[in-house]
């Protein structure tokens, strides 16, 4: 047999708050009951003594009483003053207890029911006594002539009559009770009603369980998920987006302005409208960010998903700089047979030794710039990447040199120093500097490479227009190009590879008019650090024949200057 489902947290809420509404509402009318009966009786106590004393205070009692039939004068009196309104009985009698007066006048004549001492003694006293008209509350007090008692007045009214009016404000005020109930009760269906749409008629038990699974499930994703509210405050993070933004462990409730992020990247979280797969720059990571308003009314928020393309972007810079060198080994093959087809045809015509000086040429250009790479550059990742970039730079016409006072042996970067952001930082500013060369007087990019100070030095020239000075800072946005839409990333990411590094970028005016762009390392003291080569920052000057054959290394081929 299937257990009943149960009740929903709204329905839950709705029996208890029904109950709690109906137990006020009964408490209060009981409350109101008791307290209206001791007022209406302490009410009618009160107008039972100034009806008794107005009487006995009354000239025409006293001159009634002296007469020699007093009920006569006295009976219309007393009469007069009984009613709905008034008090229900008026009894004058004598000092004795004989009534001269009554509401049932065949009582004339006989004795006062109740206690008459303290008004005897010219006191008065108000008791509750069962009389000859039932239980009634009843004040009795003396009346004076002179210095003498000469008559006792009694008035009272029938708690009857008190239970009576009692009942009219009874009935009254379970009519409010009964209103406020159904008021509560509609009040308290509308909340609930509410509550079940926010709450999809689940109950307790199913909430909980949700909450336990959004909490593993907000944890167990890796990209990064940011939840804003319409004030654009954090209302939810999870660890990944802590990681990829750098946040601090309390920043719910803080706003996306005093997060300390790029100004695009503010920006773009800062924007109502949806935003999709945007590229963004952190100080060390390259974000893919995509936004979604919340659906349901204006200024409900929206969700952010960040996923890390900092990798993927590294190598699809080296996967560029690939396609490359292999288009650049292509035309290098290209060029090779042709010199292989005039070798072959100046044997062929007989002239054989200016075969073999011209192969030999050949040879001594391409192992020129190879052998005086080797023999600077020990860290095989740069000696690479230069013979690399050089063939690439001669395809396009553009000389590369470098200097001569350029030095690193191997084993001088420390381990921390990853290769991937060497290859990063050279190969974009060897490509940006070769972009900016092609086509200039001279056509040269300068390259220089040092060790010394405890910093690692990369500095590239060129022969390039150059960056205007009010430009300088502009370059290393994302986006920021001179050469069309969809470039502007190389810069960006260089500066973003020196600070994850912990370096600096510096731009500055090459002495042949172009860009230079500077970048330093620091390299720590490590085990794996050798002692500096040279103390003295190499120049970009006396250059070294920059032509010679391709050898394939890592690198990335995307531009932020140009």
């Amino acid at each position: 047999m299937r257990l009943p489902r149960p009740r929903s947290l709204a329905g839950q809420l709705f029996a208890m708050q029904a109950v709690l509404v109906a137990v006020i509402v009964a408490g209060c009318a009981v409350f109101a009951y008791l307290t209206d009966r001791a007022q209406a009786e302490e009410t009618a106590r009160r107008q039972a003594t100034a009806t008794a004393t107005a009487v006995a205070r009354s000239p025409s009692v006293v001159a009634a009483v002296r007469s020699d039939n007093p009920t006569a004068a006295l009976q219309p009196y007393a009469d007069a003053l009984t009613g709905e309104r008034g008090v229900t009985f008026v009894v004058v009698m004598a000092p004795d207890g004989t009534r001269w007066t009554h509401p049932e006048p065949d009582r004339i004549g006989g004795t006062y029911l109740g206690h008459i001492d303290a008004a005897q003694r010219g006191g008065t006293l108000t008791e509750t006594y069962d009389g000859t008209l039932g239980r009634s509350v009843r004040t009795i007090t003396p009346v004076w002539d002179r210095d003498r008692v000469v008559a006792l007045v009694s008035a009272g009214i029938t708690v009857d009559r008190i239970t009576e009016q009692l009942r009219h404000q009874v009935t009254a005020l379970l009519g409010f009770a009964c209103g406020a109930l159904a008021l509560g009760a509609v009040g308290t269906y509308v909340v609930n009603a509410r509550l079940r749409r926010h709450t999809h008629g689940m109950n307790a038990t199913e909430l909980s369980r949700m909450h336990d699974y959004h909490q593993a499930a907000l944890h167990a994703v890796r990209e990064g998920l940011l939840m804003l509210d319409g004030r654009r405050r954090i209302a939810l993070v999870n660890d990944g987006a802590r990681e990829l933004l750098g946040l601090r462990e309390d920043a719910v409730g803080t706003s996306v302005t005093e997060l300390g992020l790029p100004p695009s990247l503010t920006g773009a979280l800062l924007a109502a409208e949806p935003r999709e797969d945007e590229l963004h720059l952190t100080a060390d990571r390259v974000l893919v960010v995509s936004i979604r308003p919340v659906v349901g009314g204006e200024r409900r928020g929206s969700v952010v998903t960040l996923r890390d393309h900092t990798e993927l972007q590294a190598l699809s810079g080296e996967l560029d700089s690939e396609r490359g060198f292999t288009q650049a080994l292509r035309a290098q093959a290209h060029e090779a047979a042709n010199r292989l087809h005039t070798v072959v045809s100046l044997i062929e015509l007989g002239r054989v030794e200016e075969a073999v000086g011209f192969a030999t040429a050949e040879l001594e250009l391409a192992q020129t710039l190879t052998d005086r790479v080797v023999d600077a550059v020990g860290e095989p990742v740069l000696a690479a990447l230069l013979l690399g970039k050089s063939a690439q730079a001669s395809e396009r016409g553009v000389e590369l040199v470098l200097t001569d006072d350029s030095r690193i042996d191997d084993g001088v970067l420390p381990p921390g120093l990853a290769a991937r952001d060497l290859v990063t930082i050279l190969g974009n500013l060897i490509d940006n500097a070769v972009e900016a060369a092609q086509g200039s007087a001279g056509s040269r990019v300068t390259v220089a490479l040092a060790a010394a100070g405890g910093e690692l030095l990369l500095r590239v020239a060129d022969t390039g227009p150059g960056v205007r000075p009010g430009d300088a800072e502009a370059v290393f946005t994302r986006g920021w190009s001179t050469r069309g839409p969809g470039r502007g990333i190389g810069l960006p990411l260089v500066r973003q590879a020196a600070h994850r590094a912990g370096g600096r970028v510096e731009l500055d005016t090459a002495p042949e008019g172009g860009a230079e762009f500077t970048v330093r390392l620091p390299l720590g003291g490590g085990p794996g650090r050798a002692a500096a080569p040279a103390e003295r920052v190499p120049s970009p000057t006396r250059p070294v024949d920059g032509g010679g054959a391709a050898v394939t290394g890592g690198g990335a081929g995307t531009e932020g200057r140009t």
